[in-house]
């Protein structure tokens, strides 16, 4: 498998949940499993096929947490050395050329995206668009509803 990049900030987010799903969620769905076999016939249990099923999903979060982390690429944007240049993991001002609108962008990894919180995919158009730009420099977004143009206004490494 090859290396998911992580900012710092994203991969400790994924070893909170990865703590909170072993310490927390797993050994409250096994009382819970518990619970409900005590009420007897299993098969017609809705507590406790409930309970298993919760379970299972906890399993696989479980598992595809540990393999997201041992996998990953763990990027500080505030070691970063790239001369101004758009990168993961940098934080990018723009200014939408049509509109006048002006935002600002993390470029983070896929586990991290939360565009309420400025935060976009490394594999979102726009983020494809920007990588390697320059502050002052135009980018052209490929988005469903036509080409977009915006202006790298500036580019920061937080």
């Amino acid at each position: 498998m090859s290396k998911v990049p992580l900012t710092k900030n994203g991969a400790e987010k994924l070893r909170q949940e990865l703590h909170r799903l072993k310490t927390v969620d797993r050994p409250n769905v096994i009382n819970a499993i518990a619970e409900a076999r005590a009420h007897g016939d299993l098969s017609e249990n809705a507590e406790y096929a409930a309970a298993r099923e919760r379970q299972s999903f906890i399993e696989g979060r479980v598992l595809e947490l540990e393999g997201k982390l041992s996998n990953a690429q763990i990027i500080d944007p505030r070691l970063l050395d790239a001369d101004g240049r758009c990168v993961f993991g940098a934080t990018v001002d723009l200014e939408d050329m049509e509109s006048g609108d002006k935002v600002t962008y993390q470029i983070v990894g896929d586990d991290e995206a939360d565009l309420k919180n400025s935060k976009i995919s490394i594999s979102s158009p726009i983020a494809r668009a920007l990588i390697g730009k320059y502050a002052g420099d135009i980018a052209e977004v490929k988005a469903p509803g036509g080409v977009r143009e915006y202006e790298v206004l500036d580019v920061r490494y937080l």
